[in-house]
């Protein structure tokens, strides 16, 4: 599967996170960091994003 870079909306509908919540979780290095795409535009990886999504469904699963 090839990556593709998504904005922040996208994130946010995926995660369920707000925007606030995305960036104090990278400022903490407990999500993905954003990608540079121009000097005014940042996207993420989605893969990085299914990483993210995947790792918190696995954690919670084994915290039951």
């Amino acid at each position: 599967m090839a990556d593709t870079f998504l904005r922040l909306p996208e994130v946010k509908h995926r995660t369920g996170l707000s925007r606030s919540t995305i960036y104090a979780a990278v400022s903490a290095g407990e999500f993905p960091k954003p990608i540079r795409l121009t000097e005014r535009t940042v996207a993420w990886v989605e893969s990085d994003i299914q990483d993210w999504i995947d790792a918190r469904i696995a954690a919670s699963r084994d915290a039951a």
